[in-house]
């Protein structure tokens, strides 16, 4: 009906054939933005490209040779992606300290050229102290990475000191070229940033709500496929809420503002993936339940031949999930008229049971939560757009922003909490810089031996699998990753010079759209990024004229050689085993989920007022940790395919105890500013055996030998409800009753992948 009505819309009147045309550009660029929230992928390739381009037409300008121009080149590039620094003055003061750090690295590099016993101990040393300067933050990180690229640049290139002149001008170029890239022509700031993430957010929350209208219609033989992209949607929307809150405090203009936001943004997440949850339960023969939404095949409790049955109360809930999503994708600016209005107050209008439509009690529990969606959206709304037109709202509406206007006042600034730094071999940063130089070694060794011109491939291959990595298993997957991208990129590269021949700017550009091709792809593939770096070194051999099938065959054989050094440094040097590390992941999770969950109980209590949504986002950083330490367990290559499903099903499950210990924080921040629903200091009860497990499974994984057991009994809503057995839907008991009794569950649901016992207090009192 919707389709029909905008293609008779677009050939009726003047100009609306346009605006349908502006209305699919606009959804076009809203998946786009979604894609790559911030654009953060796309901006970085094109800044990179950008600079080597103007680097490129000033070096040519000047008449330098080739191999001087494919220096700066590489300059550039190292010079833009190695900056990673937020604040624009400090991007400003770290390219300006880049620049003596590369010229030195560059003066050393062809000073130690032809002395390889001097020069291999030097290069040992400078990997030692380019990854030991990680632990001094993106700045150090940025000119040790800068000093090992030019210092590896000035042996690709085979520099000498009588090239030393025209080699500074060609970096001094670079660098300048870098600069104005980066502050002019691609201009990059914390609160541009910002702003596009929170495009990406809206066009995440969006996506996630169209899948919750295809699961609503869903038959039985299409469930699977549209419960994953429900699964992949929620992810998605979460990946984006903690890339808001990583660029909060230097994207927005005062603290206040970022707890604002920080606050309209959890609203938003929440609200939505509890949608999809209530929808999953409504068309479900029993209740299903939360881990289905975060762990794949997960079972779900549905009739054989289910149909949504095409009643009032159906149609209606079609209807209004349609203006929900509507609602989402049209920004506040493009408000116009009465109908949006009309929309909203209608959907605003569920949070009253009044207004509720005569139905089963799960779908009535639907259109509550898309009254509660609507509200976030409404919320989302105010924090991106600023303030809007209020005259035609409802009574509902109305509520809706007094209640806003009361937790604007009363939201506080955050507060970041500080983590005890590690000292000695226990700071992994140092660990790392050993185990790199050991392995740099090693692969000086080995690559001699497989080439005196060409060595220094396997050194690379060695310093590239230990960046971003923690564990063992993460250099190992790494590894194995960067060799098959390599042997790819090699074929590519074969056929690119092929095409190529001697045509110098054919080639120049073809590499320029590799480089796009590397970052762009670099976050989601690691082996599509190899892929990209092997094609373009085929490309700038071809323009040194040292190509040869020869040379990219030595290319794979010097990767696999570093690849092998790299792990047997990270497996024999201070190793850091992946079940150590995720083990130390998993203790702080709980102990994050525990502190979520013990402070928005005492809350909810009538306790003190607290910043909730902080500690909620932390337990998500640290869960967000855990699910990257744990990539290797839970990778295709591993052998160990119990372990794998293991490891899934835990980590499932902690997503869900988030899930509900966010929900648990957001209703509690709500407490002290409402003026219907009172604190229940009977919570306290049950949030304290729910406290009580989190911190046995925490003792637990940070001894195995530590005594305790996880408690589990009576159902949280025996535990509350009064004589009468039923909980009064005005009370705050009855809001977080759902959260309490799924975490409770949750948590007790841990116990049996950890190994920690579990008695039934109930059975025992019985007894």
């Amino acid at each position: 009906m919707l389709r029909r009505t905008r293609i008779t819309t677009g050939i009726g009147r003047n100009g609306s054939v346009r605006a349908v045309g502006r209305r699919g550009r606009t959804g076009v660029w809203d998946r786009f933005a979604a894609s790559d929230p911030g654009l953060l992928r796309l901006m970085a390739g094109l800044r990179t490209v950008a600079a080597i381009a103007l680097t490129l037409v000033v070096l040519a300008v000047l008449d330098t040779g080739i191999i001087h121009m494919v220096a700066g080149a590489m300059t550039a590039m190292v010079a833009t992606f190695a900056i990673k620094e937020k604040p624009v003055r400090g991007q400003a003061i770290t390219l300006a300290l880049g620049l003596p750090v590369a010229l030195v690295a560059m003066s050393l590099g062809a000073l130690l050229n032809t002395r390889i016993i001097a020069g291999d101990i030097f290069f040992v040393a400078l990997i030692f102290g380019a990854v030991y300067s990680r632990r001094f933050g993106d700045r150090g990180t940025a000119l040790g990475l800068i000093g090992f690229q030019i210092y590896f640049l000035s042996l690709f290139v085979g520099a000498t000191t009588s090239d030393l002149p025209v080699l500074y001008l060609t970096l001094a170029v670079a660098f300048a070229c870098s600069a104005v890239v980066r502050f002019a022509v691609v201009p990059e700031t914390p609160q541009r940033v910002l702003t596009r993430l929170r495009d990406a957010f809206r066009a995440r929350v969006a996506q996630l709500v169209a899948s919750q209208i295809e699961l609503l219609d869903a038959g039985p033989e299409q469930l699977d496929k549209v419960l994953d992209d429900v699964r992949r949607h929620t992810a998605r929307l979460h990946e984006a809420a903690l890339m808001i809150q990583s660029r909060l405090e230097d994207g927005t203009r005062d603290a206040a503002t970022a707890a604002l936001l920080q606050r309209r943004v959890a609203d938003a997440e929440i609200a939505t993936e509890r949608l999809g949850m209530l929808l999953l339960n409504a068309r479900s023969a029993e209740r299903a339940d939360t881990l289905t939404l975060h762990l794949p095949h997960a079972p779900v409790p549905v009739t054989g031949d289910w149909r949504p049955a095409e009643d009032d109360a159906t149609i209606t809930l079609r209807r209004d999930l349609k203006a929900l999503h509507l609602l989402v994708i049209r920004p506040a600016s493009n408000d116009k008229g009465t109908a949006v209005a009309h929309l909203r107050n209608r959907l605003l209008g569920y949070r009253d049971e009044d207004g509720l439509p005569p139905a089963t009690a799960a779908v009535q529990d639907v259109f509550r939560g898309i009254g509660e969606a609507a509200r976030s959206v409404l919320g989302l709304r105010l924090a991106l757009d600023g303030p809007q037109d209020e005259s035609d709202d409802s009574p509902a509406t109305t509520r809706s922003r007094e209640e806003f206007d009361a937790e604007d006042v009363a939201l506080a600034a955050p507060e970041e909490p500080e983590d005890a730094d590690r000292t000695g071999l226990q700071r992994l940063t140092t660990r790392a810089a050993f185990q790199v130089s050991v392995g740099s070694v090693l692969a000086i060794i080995g690559g001699e031996l497989l080439s005196t011109e060409r060595w220094y491939w396997a050194v690379l291959t060695c310093w590239v699998v230990f960046l971003n990595t923690a564990s063992t298993g993460e250099i190992l997957v790494k590894g194995y990753r960067r060799l098959l991208g390599t042997i790819l990129g090699v074929v590519a590269g074969v056929a690119l010079a092929g095409l190529v021949g001697d045509h110098t700017w054919v080639a120049f550009a073809l590499v320029l759209v590799l480089i796009f091709g590397m970052f762009f792809s670099a976050p989601l593939s690691y082996a599509l990024m190899s892929f990209f770096v092997t094609a373009m070194l085929g490309l700038l051999y071809t323009l040194l004229n040292s190509y040869s099938f020869d040379v990219l065959v030595l290319r794979i054989e010097e990767t696999a050689l570093g690849a092998a050094c790299g792990i047997i440094a990270a497996v024999l040097v201070l190793p850091v085993h992946t079940d150590r590390r995720t083990d130390e992941l998993l203790g702080t999770v709980l102990d994050r989920l525990g502190d979520v969950v013990s402070a928005a109980v005492e809350q909810l209590s009538g306790g003190p007022a607290s910043d909730l949504l902080s500690r909620a986002r932390d337990l998500d950083t640290a869960l967000d940790e855990l699910r990257a330490s744990t990539k290797p367990l839970t990778h295709p290559i591993s052998p160990l395919r119990g372990r794998r499903r293991t490891v899934r099903y835990l980590v499932a499950l902690l997503e869900t105890c988030a899930y509900h210990a966010r929900s648990l924080a957001a209703t509690a921040e709500l407490v002290p500013l409402s003026k219907t629903v009172a604190a229940d200091p009977r919570l306290e009860r049950a949030g304290r055996r729910i406290a009580h497990n989190i911190e046995a499974l925490a003792a637990h994984v940070k001894d195995e030998g530590a005594a305790g057991e996880v408690e589990s009994g009576a159902s949280i809503a025996s535990m509350l409800a009064d004589g009468s057995g039923v909980l009064p839907s005005g009370t705050v008991t009855y809001r977080v009753l759902r959260h309490l009794q799924r975490l409770d569950e949750g948590v007790v649901g841990l116990a049996r992948p950890l190994g920690v016992p579990v008695t039934d207090r109930s059975a025992a009192t019985r007894a």
